[in-house]
């Protein structure tokens, strides 16, 4: 068995555990009775505040690589690498966004790409403590279990940490390159002359990618759609939450955010169905909102619900997306785009 199959498996086994877990604990019937009373009305409102909020994400998308892409061409090159990241597995949207954008008289080098898009990473870590840090201090006291404070602090460290990294790599443009040509120069297999500058001239492209960390304006600008993209997330929750309670928990809509995309990173079948609504409900149940079995179910449907909204929202632009760029997933799939 090959290393993927080995990856797929696996993801195959913990979605179904906690399918399997969700399904002895909640009555159905009670979840399809909140999903009949439910008021869909507020999905409208969610919807399009998902919409901005990918839009806001190709502005910092864009302000990583400097300019290069034009805004319509991010935007539409993001929603594909969302879509393929929905139902291919391996996050192979990642590897479809740096082939899409090196392609065209506007085509940005793949490392280049590669560069930004762990930026984006570490940003996003970043923003997830920032968000359990909001919820500590909005939710009642004592409710939010110990593990998702000791996650948010490790993560937030680990992503500043890797993020100074980054600053100072691109901020010692010089030491970097000496210090990457004296490593990769001491490994046998990477001294060929045909390879050495090959990887070197891939370095200098990952370099590009972080320039625009060691500008102020820049780097500010990155910071604020950052900012907007993440908050315009909240406000999607806490649209579709109205659909299901009477009123926004502002605790609640942090933790969930932040407890799903701990989940992303756990292996999982593609579009992470399971785990994405399991880590709902476990950010849900920690704030009181699984006390009855109308609670649970009330909670279920509301993450049903979440990650629907989400996959349908990336799945309509993502196909806008396939078209506007000429190409299709099974192209990709294939190995060839063209």
């Amino acid at each position: 068995m090959g290393k993927n199959t080995r990856i797929l498996a696996l993801g195959a086994l913990v979605s179904g555990v906690v399918i399997v877990l969700i399904a002895g604990q909640i009555d159905f019937a009670l979840t399809g009775e909140a999903l009949r009373t439910a008021n869909y009305v507020w999905l409208i409102p969610a919807a399009l505040a998902a919409v901005a909020g990918l839009y806001t994400r190709a502005i910092r998308w864009r302000a990583l690589l400097g300019g290069g892409l034009g805004l319509t061409r991010a935007f539409h090159i993001l929603n594909v690498a969302y879509l393929a990241n929905g139902i291919l597995p391996f996050r192979a949207g990642e590897v479809l966004r740096a082939f899409l954008a090196s392609r065209g008289d506007d085509g940005v080098p793949v490392f280049k790409t590669a560069s930004t898009i762990v930026v984006e990473r570490l940003l996003d870590l970043l923003t997830v403590a920032v968000f359990i840090a909001l919820a500590l201090a909005t939710a009642q006291p004592g409710l939010i279990p110990d593990e998702f404070r000791t996650g948010g602090l490790l993560f937030g460290a680990l992503a500043l940490g890797g993020f100074l990294v980054l600053i100072a790599l691109a901020a010692r443009r010089t030491l970097a390159s000496r210090l990457f040509h004296a490593v990769a120069g001491r490994i046998p297999g990477l001294r060929s002359p045909t390879v050495f500058p090959r990887l070197g001239a891939w370095f200098e492209h990952i370099l590009d990618g972080l320039q625009p960390l060691t500008h102020l304006p820049s780097l500010l600008n990155v910071f604020f759609w950052n900012a907007v993209s993440w908050a315009l997330s909240w406000v999607t929750c806490a649209f579709i939450m109205l659909a299901f309670y009477p009123q926004i928990d502002a605790a609640a809509v942090f933790l969930l955010i932040a407890s799903a995309s701990f989940a992303v990173a756990v292996p999982a079948v593609p579009g992470n169905v399971g785990t994405y609504e399991g880590s709902i409900l476990v950010a849900m149940y920690a704030l009181g909102y699984g006390t009855t079995p109308e609670a649970e179910a009330t909670a279920l449907a509301f993450a049903l619900m979440v990650h629907v909204l989400n996959l349908g929202v990336n799945a309509v632009l993502g196909v806008i997306g396939l078209m506007a760029e000429g190409v299709s997933l099974g192209q990709f799939a294939r190995g060839g785009g063209e």
